[in-house]
């Protein structure tokens, strides 16, 4: 297996922040970085019975718009066909949401939740 790069490092402590946050509010993890033909989803969760479909987005500043400015339509079309492809293995899918966490770094160069957006699109 490659290594991987400091891109993809930080991007999966970011996933793995964005899951320990999300564990203490309360929501039940389901799956991590499902991959099928039509995108990746970095978390799905479970909120009561609701599923909730959460994309991860890290940027080290706010040039360009910062992490939520990275989610864009075209982002989010992506986002939903993997989530209906998803959605295909149920014979009655549950309520869903799609959820967006924004991590940054701190002074400390340590990562911090900068916004969760809940039904963001």
């Amino acid at each position: 297996m490659p290594e991987k790069t400091p891109k993809q490092i930080i991007g999966q402590a970011a996933e793995d922040a964005a899951a320990l946050m999300l564990q203490q509010a309360g929501l039940s993890l389901v799956e991590r970085n499902f991959s099928c033909k039509t995108g990746e989803l970095d978390l799905i969760f479970k909120d009561n019975e609701e599923l909730v479909f959460v994309e991860v987005r890290f940027r080290k500043n706010q040039h360009f718009g910062g992490a939520l400015a990275s989610v864009t339509p075209a982002k989010q079309q992506k986002l939903q066909r993997a989530a209906n492809y998803y959605l295909g293995r149920w014979k009655n899918p549950p309520a869903c949401r799609f959820d967006v966490i924004a991590m940054t770094l701190d002074t400390h160069q340590q990562l911090i939740c900068e916004q969760w957006i809940k039904n963001a699109f």
